[in-house]
């Protein structure tokens, strides 16, 4: 049985490489197809991860920890949400594993004003040390990063600063009212202008030190506590360690996906559009395929009559055009995933200068991050493309009439 199987096998190898040319332009088809699969599925993957990378590092973090209806009832009533004790919290999240580092914000909205005109703005106190190693993603376009010895301190968004005509060095008010009906005020001096990925965020968004905004809110509370992990892909795990401590204790928890609408709907949008280039290259390969194939068994006919005249069964031709697809389809992926891993190595190398996706502030250089599962799936798509592909021709050449098939090309 063994010795048989070896013999077809054999036998189909010496029939792949017997058409060279019309076996090359099946191959290449097939390589092409699977290379462009990988290099597609890796651009999507890039845009995800440093999407996802620049909204925790320049907003959100990894997971939020907040009392419960904080979220929904921020805008009405922010002073029913404090967490009175932060620091006690603040614990619990760095004693999960992976956490690298937990802070605390005070949020506040309000008015600032440079002795010309007003802005409404969303505030937040923020510790700077912490916050500077999260902000990664948060590029400051003039002055500096807040400082942990900054006492009157304040860094703005682009937009801010767009608006107001604001520089590093100039003198600004920010005035808000308390819960009790009081206004407060306090003198700032502008230390930066950050740009951010989201163009929305820095038309608003102006951030103190957490001691000066406790100071400007009368209170020494935060309104969320945020965990930074050391690798994002563990933000799940992490997630439910809290929620097993917190949430019976009146918190609330949500991940940084949870937080950012904008991150699902790009998301959403990407996948549709490259769900819909990866089925286009799909068509391709196994139009291309299918024709290579049909115009090989044409020009095989009087063989495949032959053999049934000989005494052949019908089941031995199609197993044996479907075996030479296999094979075709089996090397045709292995080519593909060679010359698409080749690919994305060198295209990651140079990078690729992207525009600012939308809704966002700047730019960016996009790689081609490859994923052994979608490598892996690749490789399988163009394999199964191929034997797809071949399974209606060998169909019909099983059935071949032999008398028909025998005057072929006479």
């Amino acid at each position: 049985m063994k010795s048989g199987f070896r013999r077809h096998l054999d036998f189909a190898l010496r029939n792949v490489f017997r058409q060279r040319a019309r076996s090359a332009g099946t191959l290449a088809a097939i390589a092409l197809g699977v290379a462009g699969l990988i290099l597609a599925g890796g651009f999507v993957q890039d845009i995800f991860f440093q999407l996802g990378e620049a909204v925790i590092h320049s907003q959100s973090g990894h997971i939020q920890v907040t009392k419960k209806g904080y979220r929904e009832g921020r805008v009405r009533s922010p002073e029913s949400f404090l967490i009175d004790r932060p620091d006690d919290v603040k614990s619990a999240i760095g004693e999960t594993p992976g956490m690298r580092s937990a802070l605390a914000r005070l949020g506040f909205a309000g008015v600032i004003n440079n002795g010309r005109r007003d802005l409404g703005i969303v505030g937040e106190g923020v510790e700077p040390s912490a916050e500077e190693k999260l902000g990664t993603y948060l590029r400051y376009i003039e002055g500096r990063a807040l400082r942990d010895e900054d006492l009157d301190g304040i860094v703005v968004g682009q937009g801010v600063a767009r608006s107001l005509g604001l520089k590093p060095g100039d003198r600004v008010n920010l005035v808000i009212s308390l819960a009790q009906g009081a206004v407060n005020t306090l003198d700032f001096e502008v230390a930066g202008v950050f740009q951010s990925f989201s163009r929305d965020f820095d038309a608003r968004a102006v951030r103190i030190p957490l001691r000066a905004a406790r100071e400007l809110m009368d209170t020494r509370a935060a309104h969320v506590l945020v965990g930074v992990l050391d690798k994002t892909e563990d933000t799940d795990a992490a997630l439910a360690h809290l929620k097993d401590r917190l949430e019976n204790r009146g918190f609330e928890l949500a991940s940084w996906r949870e937080l950012s609408d904008f991150y699902d709907k790009t998301l959403k949008l990407y996948d549709r559009q490259f769900g819909v280039l990866r089925l286009i290259i799909l068509l391709m390969v196994l139009l291309c395929v299918t024709n290579s194939v049909n115009m090989t068994l044409f020009e095989r006919t009087r063989e495949f009559g032959t053999m049934l005249a000989l005494g052949g069964r019908p089941g031995t031709v199609f197993r044996l055009i479907m075996t030479e697809s296999v094979l075709l389809g089996v090397f045709g992926a292995l080519a593909g995933v060679a010359a698409g891993c080749a690919a994305a190595a060198i295209v990651s190398a140079i990078g690729i200068p992207m525009p600012p996706p939308p809704n966002a502030n700047a730019g960016y250089t996009a790689f081609i991050r490859l994923v052994p599962a979608d490598v892996a799936l690749a490789g399988a798509v163009g394999a199964a493309a191929t034997i797809l592909a071949a399974v209606l021709p060998a169909r019909r050449a099983s059935r071949l009439n032999v008398v028909e098939a025998l005057r072929q090309g006479v």
